[in-house]
């Protein structure tokens, strides 16, 4: 963009070719998740999509988890000076504001940004309050729901990972609100659409990627297992590879139930991304048992981002854009096995799901296109 000055004694016009100001944008951090940090990961892929939509992303964590939350907004007044008139986004969920979940002190943190003049916003990475029956559970999902409604009409932009119409806790007259999917949490995964899968060499493979703590993780397992001791009835060996958390605890339970099986099994803990993306590619689809699919399961998504067919849960978040990838649903209470079968079976059938993971990777879930939804959203509500 040039920029003119005209001397008005000389009569000579001076011009500067000057690039534009970067837009900046911080990303605010609360407690880390360990061992590692879905949230953290996020924003780092995000932020340097958004670079290339002229828009600087840093990121900053408050550590009001070590020095308590007197001391960590103190340090942080320092900070937040010299962020006015810039967009300061606060990853929401709740164990990051909270130990156990109850995360009222957020509220708290927007007023203190707001005071110093900043565009404050929102992202609900944690787009539902948690559920449970006991009555600290009631309790717990009350005072989420206050906070992320209190939270909406306190900031500038909320960014939801659901679409508007599945967050029921939402004010229906909230104008501030948009619906931006996650990523996959993966170095150019597009690297494996062309990496070469299953053949006479190599057993068809059904890849896992994470697993959840406890007995709901055992849950999982035994679905999974129930899953593939179907096809492996039917068409003899198979392959399951599980990476990610969670993954090696499962060893146990899946040998006992594979035994008298063609089942060979692969688990592997917590990898670089770079090796994800590499077993994800040399994998004939995903298998998510982590309850049901949606716009905000990054794991899930990992598999769409990789051109894998996925089979997984249907739920009442399952809706578009998810739907438009190459995803199988189950019905509640349905095995895995009959879709797992139908994806490995049908090598036509198998193509098409896997062209349409591709093309909602490309249209939906790439971080240059959630980069350019961010862009658009954060333009449109900066004021004059």
């Amino acid at each position: 963009m040039g920029v003119c000055i005209t001397g008005s004694e000389s009569g000579l016009e001076i011009c500067f070719n000057l690039p534009p100001m970067k837009q900046r944008c911080v990303a605010l951090l609360g407690r880390r998740d360990e061992p590692t940090d879905a949230v953290e990961e996020y924003c780092q892929y995000l932020g340097a999509a958004l670079e290339a939509q002229g828009i600087s992303f840093e990121l900053e964590r408050i550590p009001w988890c070590e020095l308590g939350w007197r001391k960590a907004l103190a340090k942080m007044d320092r900070r937040v000076g010299r962020w006015k008139n810039d967009w300061v986004l606060v990853q929401y969920t709740a164990l990051a504001w909270s130990r156990r979940g109850f995360p009222l002190r957020i509220l708290g943190l927007v007023r203190f940004l707001r005071k110093y003049g900043v565009r404050c916003g929102v992202v609900f990475h944690d787009a539902q309050p948690y559920h449970g029956r006991r009555l600290v559970d009631h309790a717990r999902r009350h005072l989420q729901i206050h906070t992320m409604r209190e939270a909406v009409k306190l900031v500038d932009l909320a960014v939801l990972t659901v679409p508007r119409e599945k967050a029921r806790w939402l004010p229906a007259s909230a104008q501030n609100v948009v619906f931006i999917p996650v990523g996959a949490n993966l170095p150019s995964p597009e690297t494996a659409w062309t990496m070469e899968r299953s053949g006479q060499e190599r057993p068809p493979t059904v890849a896992v990627f994470s697993l959840s703590p406890d007995r709901v993780g055992a849950e999982e397992v035994k679905a999974i297992a129930e899953g593939l001791g179907y096809v492996a009835k039917r068409i003899g060996r198979v392959r399951l590879v599980i990476v990610g958390r969670n993954a090696e605890s499962a060893e146990n339970l899946l040998r006992e139930s594979f035994e008298g099986l063609d089942v060979e099994l692969s688990l592997s803990g917590i990898l670089a991304a770079e090796e994800v993306v590499r077993v994800l590619g040399k994998s004939d689809v995903l298998l998510f048992a982590r309850g049901a699919i949606s716009t905000r399961r990054g794991s899930a998504i990992a598999g769409i981002a990789c051109g894998l067919p996925v089979v997984a849960k249907e739920g009442w978040e399952t809706t578009a854009p998810i739907t438009e990838a190459g995803v199988v649903l189950t019905e509640p209470g349905e095995q895995f096995g009959p879709s797992l079968m139908r994806v490995l079976g049908d090598p036509a059938y198998r193509a098409w799901l896997a062209e349409r993971s591709r093309k909602a990777q490309q249209s939906h879930f790439s971080w240059h296109a959630i980069a350019q939804r961010y862009a658009a959203a954060l333009r449109g509500r900066e004021g004059p």
